[in-house]
């Protein structure tokens, strides 16, 4: 059984902030696309445009910094769609092997900079997202919500999450697919950040998903 987390509501100001150093941004776009078929769902378009580069720009417009974005299959092409956006590309070859494989990666591109306190890691597949929601996450943090934090619609866990620094080496050693769900789940300063995004709560998995997102319509 899933452990149920509190739920609260972003601040709407921050004037004192319990902390105060960089929020890195970490883009997931690392996997193989296995339910999509044989393209890589990250590449297909969306409103003309790249899957991955409307979940590249959700972070590039929020408050964090710096950027990494880990890469893997079709590596070349996904760095190619975030050209522009501010990303320093981090390659994993080891993508294959899970999610966990990229949060270790990408916790490597940020852990040893002196001055990020965290990080939001965001997944590629996931362009319906708003920064707005990046940005509350990241608001509820220096407010000292919590030191793991995930956004949530209507009261339900989504993506993206953000953890402290203090998680570093625990992210760095999770394995599988889970990435650092059971770390966010199994810790006791861990809450759901409402957005009141319905954003944060759609992926795209199969064809299907995209086709239903393309008749639907995006806010992009």
């Amino acid at each position: 059984m899933t452990p149920d987390l509190p739920v609260v509501d972003p601040p709407d100001s921050v004037a004192d902030p319990v902390r105060e150093k960089r929020v890195a941004g970490v883009l997931l776009a690392a996997g193989t696309s296995s339910r999509f078929g044989e393209r890589n769902k990250l590449l297909a378009t969306l409103n003309g445009e790249p899957l991955v580069r409307h979940a590249a720009r959700t972070l590039a417009d929020a408050a964090v910094d710096p950027l990494v974005a880990v890469v893997g299959a079709d590596g070349d092409r996904v760095a190619a769609a975030l050209d522009g956006l501010g990303f320093s590309v981090v390659e994993n070859p080891n993508h294959a092997e899970g999610q966990a494989t990229s949060v270790r990666a990408g916790v490597r591109a940020v852990r040893d900079a002196s001055d990020v306190a965290g990080a939001v890691f965001a997944l590629g597949d996931m362009p319906l997202v708003a920064s707005t929601s990046v940005d509350a996450l990241v608001a509820a943090y220096r407010a000292n919500e919590a030191t793991a934090l995930a956004a949530a619609y209507d009261g339900e866990r989504g993506n993206p999450v953000l953890f402290d620094s203090r998680y570093f080496d625990a992210l760095a050693d999770v394995d599988g697919d889970a990435g650092g769900r059971d770390i966010l789940l199994s810790g006791g300063d861990s809450v759901l950040v409402e957005t009141g995004d319905p954003g944060v709560r759609r992926d795209v998995d199969t064809r299907t998903d995209l086709d239903r997102i393309r008749e639907r319509g995006t806010r992009f």
